[in-house]
């Protein structure tokens, strides 16, 4: 790990790793989950799904269901008291169906019962008579108008053009693709669940695993027709999210369930359900050409992206947008022809997934960057770097980039990396070789690399912000700090990160995180890499806020060896911050233009695969990375940020795949949908740079996503290398190895 110096005072304060308050009870299994609640008296919740993709329903009879002894509720849409429609950008999604189903597992019924086989039993009584419809399953037909309009808007969710200097631009060099992506999943190990508690005031209490407490609420008042301060929600404990928890699940369905028995209700998917109960990463189709002079440096770049978002848009509209303004990758080009589509189709619903819309613009970039060093006979490596991008770069949209962009370093950095010794013949490190399918008789090593870039923060204009409140008192003698924020922690570490600025800035050992709930101010969602930033610059803010009060007091600024416990007395401070980033701009609907971003962040992988040719099994040998962070808050969870994000890469590259036919999932289960195990991940040598961002809280830059991004075309761009073969779409399968090429796109 290389570092700049961070400069620290405090034991436990910004740049240093302490342990986590989390990190022992999850290790030993005694960690509360949200699936772990319990209540006296607690009723089960269950829900009924559509097997069909697109369906009409003529009829819908619950008299069964509710005749079986220990059911307490089947609730239809008619029971829904308030709007019956929700969305994160648009409320295009029923809470429950009224008379169309628009994707297999979209909800149309649920059911409270005093067991849980008891509301399955229940459910499977529920008589629907559905009339089985023709689905639109192509994002790029549906944009094209073939087939029935799924929304009454049409079938387009969002386009997005962009369009800088010359459109007709002409180049000596000119490569083109088509590149596909597959839909893939959060694969997070805790599935959605959640207690909702009626309470005496007519409200209710909700304790649910979620990434954004404050639109669960919003949406959840809307459908239950209660005002917002009877319906109050605590965050569970999470296991996992990247995107997956940002919709609704569980959330009206149970409250409503147990507002109607006056018990509360539990639900938990299993992990079937799991897989329908959530949105997915958008597939996308995508067609590029790259023009460049003879050596290799760019003229234009013009695109075609079409983006499947499934049933309903969740959030397809942002997607869309950071897939066009990010579509050329961390590279100079002064010619730009972008359009991005995302399009409704009777597909499941897709939204946020870690690097939202930027890893499939990267995986087609990246391939066609490759493409160009061929055509210009140069190095993968040198003709990325001859068009990097620095500081004082301007996007295609027209942003200036003012911080640091250290885009060739970053792949200077990892092409200097020492690469992994070919070990004397071992099956144990033989792709198939564990499963003796080989003895490596057509085992080939290639080399590839990738780098990617991600929008950090909310974008175009959304008011992005988080509130905080801190308070200092003396405790046991000794001086203590609580904080309270409604920001999420879903895993990643942020209650420690928090700790730590509080311990830096105040300059006490004691430091308490409340449980995240509804009864302080929006935090925004644990997504787009924000949370350090947004919510850690909210706390950093009212730690400032209160040391000025503090200061106040003394009638002096606190020197270091002054006893703050003594200087605190019987004296409470307490502030409340609401903390917003530097302000973005919407888009012109025309060109693209617009300031629409806060931050940038980049990474480069470089990844070292073996490949049998006669199995079509890849092995994943090194997987190297650098990556800009801007300053590292917790080095420590930098590293296992970096760690997390490449292995969700390489699952994409090479198995990760949600597999739908005719908008059914083929799939459904971790026994068929693949995920990297420990097995899979190979070594990683990691640099971390710490170019500080002078607009941001302590220089940080946002740091989850940015690794998923490049790691997917660096292990491809390896196996290509290996193979020869002209691989055009993720994950990469065994047939298309064997069988030459991917199929025709």
């Amino acid at each position: 790990m290389t570092t700049t110096t961070t400069e620290v005072t405090t034991a436990g304060g910004i740049g240093t790793s302490p342990q986590r308050p989390d990190g022992t009870v999850k290790v030993r299994g005694e960690f509360a989950y949200s699936s772990d609640l319990w209540h006296e008296d607690m009723l089960w919740g269950a829900t009924l799904r559509s097997p069909h993709p697109y369906a009409r329903i003529r009829g819908l009879e619950i008299g069964e269901a509710l005749a079986v002894p220990g059911v307490y509720a089947v609730l239809t849409h008619e029971d829904v008291p308030g709007s019956n429609a929700y969305g994160l950008e648009h409320a295009d999604q029923p809470v429950l169906t009224v008379d169309v189903v628009r994707y297999q597992g979209e909800p149309v019924a649920v059911v409270a019962a005093d067991h849980p086989e008891t509301a399955r039993r229940a459910m499977d009584r529920i008589k629907v008579d559905y009339e089985v419809l023709e689905p639109v399953t192509d994002a790029e037909t549906a944009v094209e108008g073939v087939g029935p309009r799924l929304h009454p808007g049409g079938n387009v969710v969002r386009h997005v053009p962009i369009r800088r200097g010359d459109q007709a631009a002409e180049a000596a060099v000119v490569v083109s693709g088509t590149y596909e992506v597959g839909m893939q999943d959060q694969a997070f190990l805790g599935p959605e669940s959640g207690l909702a508690v009626p309470a005496e005031d007519g409200g209710i209490d909700l304790f649910v695993a979620t990434q954004w407490l404050h639109v669960d609420q919003q949406q959840i008042v809307a459908a239950l027709g209660l005002p917002p301060e009877k319906v109050r929600l605590t965050l569970g404990g999470v296991g996992g999210a990247f995107g997956g928890r940002e919709d609704l699940s569980i959330q009206v369905h149970a409250c409503l369930l147990a507002l109607h028995t006056g018990k509360p209700v539990k639900m938990v998917y299993n992990r079937e359900e799991s897989f329908y109960g959530h949105v997915h990463r958008h597939p996308a189709r995508m067609y590029y050409e790259h023009g460049a002079d003879s050596d290799g440096k760019l003229v234009y770049v013009r695109a075609k992206l079409f983006l499947d978002g499934g049933a309903y848009a969740s959030s397809t509209g942002a997607v869309v947008a950071n897939a066009a303004t990010l579509g050329v990758g961390p590279y100079d080009v002064p010619n730009v022809t972008i359009d991005c589509w995302g399009a409704y189709t009777n597909n499941p619903p897709c939204g946020a997934m870690r690097g939202f819309g930027a890893v499939q613009a990267g995986f087609a970039y990246e391939s066609q960057m490759d493409k160009l060093a061929e055509a210009c006979g140069l190095d993968p490596v040198e003709v990325r770097i001859r068009n990097a991008m620095s500081e004082g770069s301007v996007m295609p949209t027209g942003q200036v980039v003012d911080s640091a962009a250290p885009v060739a370093e970053l792949l200077e950095r990892v092409r200097r990396k020492p690469l992994p010794v070919q070990k004397d013949f071992d099956l144990r490190h033989m792709p198939g070789g564990v499963s003796n399918t080989t003895h490596g008789e057509g085992v080939v090593r290639g080399v590839g690399y990738g780098v990617g870039i991600k929008n950090i923060c909310f974008s175009e204009g959304f008011d992005d912000y988080s509130t905080a409140r801190v308070r200092l008192e003396v405790v046991g003698g000794e001086a203590a700090a609580t904080v309270q924020t409604a920001a999420c922690e879903v895993g990643q570490g942020l209650v420690t990160v928090l700790q730590q600025i509080v311990r830096t800035e105040l300059g006490v050992d004691q430091v308490t995180v409340l449980p995240m709930d509804t009864t302080i101010g929006n935090a925004g969602s644990t997504s787009a890499s924000r949370q350090t930033y947004v919510t850690g610059g909210a706390v950093r803010a009212a730690c400032l806020a209160v040391r000025a009060a503090l200061h106040e007091r003394v009638a002096t600024p606190l020197a270091a060896d002054v006893d703050l416990a003594q200087a605190l007395g019987d004296t409470v401070l307490e502030e409340t911050v609401e903390w917003r980033h530097r302000p973005t701009t919407g888009l012109d609907p025309s060109t693209g233009a617009g300031t629409a971003h806060v931050q940038y962040g980049f990474a480069a992988h470089r990844a070292v695969v073996d490949v049998d040719t006669e199995l079509g099994l890849v092995k994943v040998v090194a997987l190297d990375c650098a990556q800009d962070v801007g300053r590292a808050l917790n080095p420590q969870a930098v590293l296992g940020q970096i760690q997390g994000g490449s292995a969700q890469g390489l699952g994409l590259a090479v198995m990760e795949e949600i597999l739908v036919s005719e908008g059914k999932v083929r799939n459904p289960s971790f026994t068929d949908y693949l995920i990297p195990t420990v097995l899979d991940m190979p070594p990683m040598s990691i640099d971390v740079l710490e170019r500080a961002d002078p607009h941001a809280p302590y220089g940080l830059r946002g740091v989850g996503e940015p690794p998923t991004i490049s790691s997917t075309p660096a292990i491809v761009a390896a196996i290509r290398a290996a193979t020869g073969v002209a691989l055009s779409r993720v994950p990469v399968r065994p047939e298309h190895l064997t069988l030459g090429a991917t199929p025709d796109l």
